[in-house]
């Protein structure tokens, strides 16, 4: 006061702070018992559409003059919103100035509705509510859900085992984007309004368990079904793969036609694999699953040339107390049975053979199944299989034939014999 009383001495004007008088105002009024409830800066107010122009709003806010909504605040109203606000309609506004320098109070449409927002998910977290939303984006982590006008987020971690088990492809787009306008139901779990930060949770809002949801798959599941799974562990014993949100077992004999000792050689965690349904144990709640058996069996290819009754030649490889195994060609192995290595009665394969003898076998068993060549030592000379060697003979010879030029031909080829030197005419006198 008396820096105000110095400065009226001077001819000086005292500075006025339009809010302190404002406010002052508004005390003098109230003790006059006139009291008129005005807006204070920061407030949210319930106020009526009075007009509506192009780049302006006007909103009665239960004061003498009207507020305003121009210039950014107009343009930051969505559009959709802005063609559905109509005069007389009651709308939220948030006051930003009481009283600008045209004595109009400037008010924010999208301010209060953001604020009624977080209001609101404050109330629904209080609660712990759940919403009905749709899925309209995603990033790296998650989806993005819109809550009461706030763009929530839905952690990885916090979506639905029966959603994460469509997952698919590395990259966010193959794993997100054919979820974009979903249907979703989220629970509000997290709200920061200094950080903006929403954070949802649409397992909160589920009522499906792991358990019941391996229930529903394994009632679903078909033997001889081919699904598309995604590895989630490894084991010495196999792999474990999820299909549709329950995991399956896909045992190491069932990875590769290859002979592998542990599943890390040829899958890894995370990995989309193709998979055949084995065997599904409803009662104690088991799948069986294989991989290889959407391969083609390399093995099969190997044996191709090999049929039932034919001579092949074979080197001695191991000896057991069952029998002997023997190497054909390059990359396939049988077994001579202790059986069929004599006619006479032997207690050891090494009674007849060695390692290293190469002898001549019969194929008489081929079990592509389970990888295995049945050979004979005793049946080589056996009648049983006379035609079969006699057709082979036969077929050697015509291949042999057809290799080796006829006898005429190469007489051809010779020309004419010279004449024996007593016979050849004599030039010397001619000479």
């Amino acid at each position: 006061m008396d820096q105000n009383n110095a400065q009226l001495e001077q001819g000086e004007t005292p500075e006025t702070n339009p809010v302190e008088n404002h406010t002052n105002m508004a005390s003098l009024l109230e003790e006059e018992g006139l009291g008129i409830d005005f807006p204070q800066a920061g407030e949210i107010r319930k106020g009526v559409v009075a007009s509506i122009t192009p780049g302006q709003i006007l909103v009665s806010v239960g004061t003498k003059s009207e507020g305003v909504i121009s210039g950014k605040e107009f343009e930051l109203i969505p559009p959709e919103e802005l063609a559905a606000l109509a005069v007389g309609q009651e709308i939220p506004v948030y006051v930003i100035n009481p009283e600008d320098q045209n004595g109009n109070v400037v008010l924010s449409y999208t301010r209060a509705r953001e604020e009624v927002s977080w209001e609101q998910v404050d109330e629904l977290l209080r609660g712990k509510e759940c919403i009905h939303s749709t899925i309209v984006g995603y990033n790296k982590g998650g989806l993005i859900v819109p809550v009461v006008g706030l763009r929530g987020f839905v952690p990885a971690s916090q979506i639905s085992l029966s959603r994460r088990s469509r997952l698919s492809g590395d990259s966010p787009e193959q794993m997100w984007g054919k979820m974009i306008n979903e249907e979703i139901d989220v629970c509000v779990i997290e709200v920061d309004r200094e950080r903006r930060r929403l954070i949802l949770s649409e397992r909160a809002a589920s009522t499906e368990t792991r358990e019941t949801l391996k229930e529903r798959v394994i009632e679903e599941l078909q033997e001889g079904e081919v699904r598309n799974g995604r590895v989630t562990s490894l084991a010495d014993f196999g792999a474990f793969v999820n299909i549709s949100g329950a995991d399956g077992l896909v045992h190491l004999s069932e990875i590769s036609w290859d002979r592998i000792q542990h599943p890390s050689e040829v899958l890894r965690v995370g990995q989309e694999v193709k998979v055949k349904i084995i065997s599904v144990d409803r009662e104690k709640k088991r799948i069986g699953l294989s991989i290889r058996q959407l391969q083609s069996d390399p093995w099969s290819q190997r044996v191709s040339h090999l049929q039932i009754g034919q001579l092949v030649e074979g080197t001695i490889t191991r000896l057991t107390k069952f029998g002997a195994f023997a190497r054909i060609g390059d990359d396939l192995e049988g077994l001579i049975h202790i059986s069929e290595i004599s006619d006479k009665r032997i207690e050891h394969p090494k009674e007849v053979l060695k390692e290293g003898d190469v002898v001549t076998l019969r194929v008489i068993k081929i079990d592509v199944e389970n990888h295995r060549i049945g050979l004979s030592l005793r049946k080589v000379e056996s009648m049983a299989f006379a035609d079969m060697d006699w057709q082979s003979i036969e077929g050697i010879i015509a291949d042999a034939g057809e290799i080796a030029a006829p006898a005429e031909d190469i007489v051809a080829d010779a020309g004419e014999p010279e004449a024996p030197a007593d016979e050849q005419p004599d030039t010397s006198e001619q000479a």
